[in-house]
C-alpha cells in the first residue's frame, strides 16, 4: 500500500461545499427565501472557482487530468464487467464524464436560478421548469455519482471518500 497527494484543498472544499450547499438549497431551505438564493450564489461561486481551478490548479485537478475519451470511457466499462482496475490517479473516465455533467447542470442551475429573479424573467413559468428540471437532474446524478464511488472503492480497493476528505489516495499494491 501507498499513498499519494491527489485532491488539494480546494478540490475537496469545492466537492463538499458543493454537496452541503446542493443539499441544503434542494431538501432544507425554502424554494422562495433569500436564504436559498444566497446559497445558489454561493454554489454559483463554487462552480466558477473551480472552472477556474480546473485550468491553472494542481496536476490532479486540472481538467486535462480526466479529460475522458470514447476509447477510455469504452475500456472502463470493460474493467467494469470483469478487468483488472486499473489506477486511474485523478478521476476514471466514467467519474470524469460525471464531473463534467455535474459541473455543467450546477451552472445550468445556477444561470436559470439568476434568471428567475431578473426583471425580465420574474414570473416566467419555463424558466422555473428549467431551473427545477435541472435540480431534479442533478439530484438524480449525484444519486449515481454516489453508487459509482461505492462501486469504485469496492472494486479498486481504494477509499475514495476518505480520499476526498484527507486528499491522500492509499493505493492497494494490485501486484498481489
Amino acid at each position: 500500500m501507498w499513498s499519494i497527494k491527489v485532491w488539494d484543498p480546494v478540490v475537496r472544499c469545492f466537492h463538499w461545499g458543493t454537496a452541503l450547499l446542493f443539499l441544503a438549497n434542494f431538501a432544507v431551505l425554502d424554494d422562495d427565501s433569500p436564504a436559498h438564493r444566497y446559497a445558489g450564489y454561493a454554489l454559483f461561486a463554487l462552480v466558477l472557482i473551480r472552472l477556474v481551478w480546473g485550468v491553472i490548479g494542481t496536476k490532479h485537478a486540472r481538467f486535462s487530468a480526466f479529460w475522458p475519451l470514447f476509447s477510455e470511457i469504452k475500456a472502463h466499462f470493460v474493467e467494469l464487467f470483469g478487468g483488472r482496475p486499473r489506477l486511474y490517479l485523478s478521476h476514471n473516465p466514467l467519474g470524469a464524464v460525471m464531473v463534467y455533467n455535474l459541473l455543467a447542470t450546477l451552472v445550468l442551475i445556477s444561470v436559470t436560478g439568476i434568471m428567475m429573479v431578473s426583471d425580465t424573467f420574474w414570473g416566467v413559468d419555463w424558466v422555473e421548469g428549467l431551473h427545477e428540471f435541472f435540480a431534479n437532474y442533478a439530484l438524480v446524478c449525484v444519486g449515481l455519482h454516489i453508487v459509482g464511488v461505492l462501486v469504485e472503492t469496492k472494486r479498486s480497493k481504494i477509499n475514495l471518500v476518505r480520499a476526498m476528505v484527507t486528499g491522500q489516495k492509499e493505493i492497494p499494491d494490485y501486484t498481489n
